[in-house]
């Protein structure tokens, strides 16, 4: 139903319409929740229209109103404002699908900074491979047993205790030699800036 057709006609019944009997209790629980339709639809239709895409609205109205028949008729009862009840279904309605297109969304996306879309970047490589010579240089120059203890730690990954144990040294020289390394190593960096 295309909801253009409510603003021609109006809201409730026409004229040429029966109506039912003043004293008339209905068929149960289907028509209480007529009666709701009837109230909340239009206002519950236009804050959907605000929100959500116009082919959309009247599925959402319907969902509302079938989550809020779903509940049993004590349930119902409790409710005290139907209305502010159908409008968070709303918004919860609305919450979950832009989560599920947000999820949908995500696993369809590729960035082109990606490696498998961009591809390796020859400039940094180029960047890399010499930064990493100017370290092999700075390492090189280091005194024997400071070198060593830097590449034990940092390439072996052995802690300060392990290299102390096998160098013969104390945990204190092991990081005056760590020390030593990581001032020459940021010299040959900056050097090349």
């Amino acid at each position: 139903m295309d909801f253009d057709d409510e603003k021609k006609r109006g809201p409730g019944l026409g004229s040429s319409e029966a109506l039912p009997p003043a004293d008339w209790t209905g068929f149960g629980g289907a028509s209480g929740m007529e009666a709701l339709y009837a109230e909340h639809r239009g206002e519950l239709t236009r804050y959907l229209r605000r929100r959500a895409p116009r082919q959309d609205v009247g599925d959402l109205v319907q969902e509302c109103f079938r989550r809020l028949a779903a509940k049993d008729s004590f349930t119902r009862a409790l409710i005290a404002q139907p209305g502010a009840y159908l409008v968070r279904t709303a918004r919860n309605l609305l919450t979950d699908r832009a989560r599920t297109d947000d999820v949908r969304l995500q696993a369809h996306h590729h960035s082109f900074e990606d490696d498998d879309i961009a591809g390796p970047d020859p400039h940094a490589a180029l960047e890399a491979r010499e930064a990493l010579r100017r370290v092999e240089r700075a390492i090189a120059r280091l005194k024997p047993q400071t070198g060593s203890i830097f590449i034990m730690h940092r390439f072996d990954g052995l802690s300060y205790e392990e290299i102390a144990d096998a160098k013969g040294i104390t945990v204190k020289g092991v990081e005056w030699h760590i020390a030593q390394a990581m001032i020459a190593i940021r010299k040959a960096r900056a050097d090349h800036k």
